[in-house]
């Protein structure tokens, strides 16, 4: 796959994850609770993952590649449902494009901790002057966000 259709759907998906919190935070009003929510939302996913199972014949995994994840594999399902559920909570609350700025504030300062120190299990990757500032100018961003409408 080429460099710019990686790029291409990294960025669709990334469009994807704006419209799930929109679309959860109806499910959570709808259903009268977040954690209604949250559990339906990972019902249908595990549904379509199930049929991209069957669908791809993809072998299940032998009981020893279960056996030996580290304790921090399973925490991405942990991370998941946090995620899901606090943007049922707070994405109407903030606004698509402060809450997911937030998201993505975070997102990137954890993910150059990884790269910094191979966290997660990724390759050790230097933080640059210049990823540093791209760092700031994503903070910067998200209080921008904030002081919208406050500074006329």
């Amino acid at each position: 796959m080429s460099r710019s259709l990686l790029l291409l759907t990294a960025l669709s998906v990334g469009g994807m994850v704006a419209l799930q919190a929109g679309s959860n935070a109806l499910l959570g009003r709808q259903l009268g609770h977040p954690l209604s929510a949250s559990l339906t939302s990972l019902g249908v996913s595990l549904g379509v993952v199930v049929l991209a199972l069957l669908l791809f014949r993809a072998p299940l995994p032998a009981a020893a590649s279960v056996a030996s994840v580290p304790w921090w594999g399973w925490l991405g399902g942990l991370f998941g449902a946090a995620y899901l559920t606090v943007a049922v909570i707070l994405a109407p609350q903030l606004g698509a494009a402060t809450f997911l700025a937030c998201v993505v504030a975070g997102q990137m300062l954890v993910s150059a901790l990884c790269d910094q120190f191979g966290w997660a299990g990724f390759p050790v990757r230097r933080l640059s002057p210049e990823g540093i500032f791209a760092l700031l100018l994503i903070v910067a961003g998200v209080l921008l966000l904030q002081w919208r409408g406050r500074l006329v």
